[in-house]
């Protein structure tokens, strides 16, 4: 007599990823810190097309933190730099490839032609289908939440919001990530635990998994094993075990 299998357990929808490690893969190798950017570059490249093979709707990564801004200018003047010949090169073939491209952060701390090449990559892939890549910079999460309470509290200073109106939902809305899911898997490489400041709020109920593997080195197969992982895991959102 056969067994009824239990169905698959759906892939997740929304996976961030906090890329770690760059400096570490080149320090290993006696190269300077840039080299382990560019080969990070590459990294982000092989990600984004596991995603896309694998339908992940929505894929998010910490490319640049609040915090970065205290690095070695030399080291902030190599990402700059980087993240402008990403945009100048890779825009045209991720439009090709369907993805929409988006970032968040305090994106008005960048200069202004980057300022200016994020705003028409954003507005070239807009109406685009096949993946939702999202990149933070200059993001930190507290400060995310700090930007939506000062804009809720104008609003009831103003009077056009009630103090009874503030909930959860209205609170999310105020974030940078007001039109996006919540992650449901959060991944950093490199073996460190700990998310860094990044998406606080979003990642209430995310699936955590933290790999041994360097960004630089991360690819499809490290984006499987660390779905099997969030897939092998029970959500229960504070429910008790077979509630949900």
């Amino acid at each position: 007599m056969s067994v009824a299998l239990p169905p698959p357990r759906p892939l997740p929808r929304h996976i961030a990823i906090i890329m770690d490690g760059n400096g570490r893969w080149a320090q290993a190798r006696g190269l300077p810190r840039i080299a382990g950017h560019r080969r990070g570059a590459e990294a982000l490249r092989r990600t984004l097309v596991a995603a896309t093979e694998l339908g992940i709707p929505y894929l998010t990564l910490f490319g640049f933190s609040s915090e970065n801004w205290k690095r070695p200018f030399d080291e902030v003047d190599d990402l700059m730099g980087l993240l402008r010949h990403y945009l100048r090169g890779e825009i045209a073939e991720l439009h090709r490839n369907g993805v929409r491209l988006r970032a968040i952060g305090e994106i008005g701390r960048l200069s202004a032609d980057l300022v200016t090449l994020i705003a028409n990559a954003e507005a070239l892939t807009r109406d685009n289908r096949a993946i939702n890549l999202t990149i933070a910079l200059s993001y930190g999460g507290r400060a995310e939440i700090v930007a939506a309470a000062r804009a809720i509290a104008l609003k009831v200073a103003e009077g056009s919001l009630s103090v009874e109106a503030v909930d959860e939902d209205l609170i999310a809305s105020h974030l940078f990530t007001s039109d996006l899911p919540d992650p449901d898997l959060l991944i950093r490489t490199s073996g460190e635990q700990r998310i860094s400041n990044f998406l606080l709020w979003q990642c209430a109920y995310a699936e955590l998994v933290f790999a041994k593997t360097l960004w630089p080195d991360f690819g499809r197969s490290d984006l499987e094993q660390a779905i099997a992982d969030y897939c092998g895991r029970e959500r229960r959102y504070g429910a008790s075990v077979g509630s949900r």
